[in-house]
């Protein structure tokens, strides 16, 4: 085996090698690392050179890993998780913090949670940046991999290595704009199975909650349109006779634009709660256990400001 004296390698580069690898695109991991283009370039050519690889080479539509870099790939994430971990075991102080947070959150809950989130972060840490993505099939490996750094969702039981925590609780009610024709009478199950109805769904197949409940007691009721983005869907539903059955904070954001009107849906949807997610890996991390904190005041926020409203 050839001895590397490691005196003389750059350990930057190994953070850019991650990037490259995470990225498959030189623009794209320039961006995340805070260089140049042109220096994003010149470090991949000396991560080239110190591997004797290509590392990214041509593919269909831009670079994939070659072999090497497969192979190199869980190594460097692991040697630089633990680096990560040991610099974060000294004293974290939010207010003078830099960089930037990804958060995992579907876009229904991060319309309502986002804003209280966002507020907290100017008071508390003000040179922190916050990147919310909708979690994909990978959610549970991006938060291992350390790709995210928590998220926010509907999880019923978490995998080894996660660990969970209740946020706070919704229940179901249906939204309609306030011109709405049904609004002249009581919403029975069989005028709500009358209707044609909005569903937001993120992956846009498999049934709604709704729907489960529906098919439990035999009944059915008319999807007219599935989308994936809440605003989308209030948009629509203002400007014509479908309606919404979706959590009640969102319901109630929409409600207070005064275009729509909040109704209990005519059938027991029961309630969930939402939880944070994260990894076993960043319990006991300072910079982590203040951003779990925030996430949790954020949710207590929002709870506080539905209150008042009602």
């Amino acid at each position: 085996m050839r001895e590397v004296d490691l005196r003389r390698i750059d350990l930057n580069l190994l953070v850019a090698l991650e990037a490259l690898l995470d990225e498959k695109n030189v623009t794209r991991a320039a961006s995340r690392l805070g260089m140049s283009q042109p220096a994003a370039s010149r470090a991949l050519g000396r991560l080239r050179a110190l591997f004797s690889d290509a590392l990214l080479v041509d593919g269909p539509g831009g670079y994939v890993l070659s072999a090497r870099a497969e192979e190199v790939r869980p190594v460097l994430r692991g040697i630089l998780a633990g680096v990560r971990e040991m610099v974060a075991a000294n004293a974290f102080d939010p207010a003078t913090a830099t960089g930037g947070i990804r958060l995992l959150m579907p876009d229904l809950q991060a319309a309502v949670l986002a804003p209280h989130l966002l507020a907290r972060l100017g008071r508390e840490a003000p040179s922190l940046d916050l990147d919310i993505v909708a979690p994909g099939t990978d959610a549970v490996e991006a938060l291992e991999q350390g790709i995210a750094d928590a998220m926010v969702a509907l999880v019923d039981e978490a995998p080894a290595g996660i660990r969970r925590r209740g946020l706070y609780d919704e229940k179901l009610v249906t939204l309609m704009r306030a011109e709405h024709p049904a609004l002249a009478r009581k919403l029975t199950l069989e005028r709500f199975l009358a209707l044609e109805h909005i569903v937001v769904s993120v992956t846009g197949v498999g049934p709604a909650p709704v729907d489960e409940v529906l098919a439990r007691i035999g009944r059915t009721r008319r999807v007219k349109l599935r989308v994936q983005n809440f605003f989308a869907a209030v948009e629509i539903a203002a400007r014509s006779d479908l309606v919404m059955t979706l959590p009640s904070s969102l319901a109630r954001a929409a409600a207070n634009m005064k275009r729509f009107v909040s109704l209990p849906p005519p059938l027991d949807l029961g309630s969930f709660t939402m939880s944070l997610v994260w990894h076993a890996r960043q319990q006991d991390a300072p910079r982590h256990i203040w951003l779990r904190r925030a996430i949790v005041a954020a949710a207590a926020d929002m709870s506080s400001a539905i209150d008042v409203g009602n």
